[in-house]
């Protein structure tokens, strides 16, 4: 079941509360807690450049979310040196120290993340942090954010035999906290995120961050949010307290 953004709030409320009891909650971290896309963009957009990448032409907004946003780095490398991958990994952990740099300085949470962080504790729910980053970037992005000791497990994709958009990675979260996917749900924002926690038979409520919603709705999420103040996500969160009285 989708919908988009701008849609009655009633399929959304449907659709969580289908959720048996609610144990857990899982979420992404680039773009999901933070609003970290535009620092990736402009570092790879100035170091491809700088070593002649595409004839020197910076790439495109649309060029980054269709081939690099979200996705692992090995996958990334392969996209922009398929003929030399040694290369491309190289290039990608400068460009990860790089990111980091700008990252510890300009870092902001997704609006409403204070107020579904407070839900989740004081609901003594389950919640990890499951990330296609590098275990560097995931640890100072956490930290920057103040969630160091919100999270229980953080799950990272180089630690998996897969990672996003394969399921692996949350399939492994929810091994790690105990819990079935029949009571837990997935905050993503990228469609390698979003098909990885439907391929693991979670429900999956998307974060329209960055990524065009259009192209978010392909990938089957269970509905659509602008950020964690939006009204339709805490109707759906009310349904789910609703039921649990019932």
């Amino acid at each position: 079941m989708t919908c988009s953004t701008g849609e009655n709030s009633v399929e959304s409320k449907v659709a969580l509360a289908k959720l048996a009891s609610l144990e857990a909650v899982l979420f992404d971290v680039d773009g999901t807690l933070c609003d970290s896309d535009p620092l990736h963009h402009y570092t790879f957009r100035e170091m491809l450049q700088e070593i002649g990448f595409n004839d020197g032409v910076p790439i495109t907004e649309d060029f980054f979310v269709e081939n690099i946003a979200g996705k692992h780095n090995i996958d990334i490398a392969k996209i922009l040196f398929p003929d030399d991958l040694p290369r491309g990994l190289k290039f990608c952990e400068e460009k990860e120290a790089m990111f980091r740099k700008l990252a510890s300085e300009q870092l902001k949470p997704i609006s409403g993340l204070d107020k579904v962080k407070k839900w989740i504790e004081d609901r003594g729910l389950k919640r990890a942090a499951v990330t296609n980053a590098p275990r560097e970037n995931a640890e100072l992005m956490i930290s920057k954010l103040g969630l160091s000791d919100f999270f229980q497990v953080v799950i990272l994709g180089d630690e998996c035999e897969r990672a996003k958009p394969f399921p692996d990675p949350y399939l492994k979260a929810l091994e790690m906290l105990k819990v079935s996917k029949d009571h837990t749900f997935v905050f993503e924002d990228s469609v390698s995120g979003i098909k990885a926690g439907v391929a693991a038979g979670l429900p999956v409520v998307g974060l329209t961050t960055r990524n065009p919603e259009h192209v978010l709705l392909e990938t089957n999420p269970t509905f659509l949010i602008k950020d964690y103040d939006d009204p339709k996500l805490w109707s759906a969160l009310a349904e789910l307290d609703k039921n649990k009285e019932a």
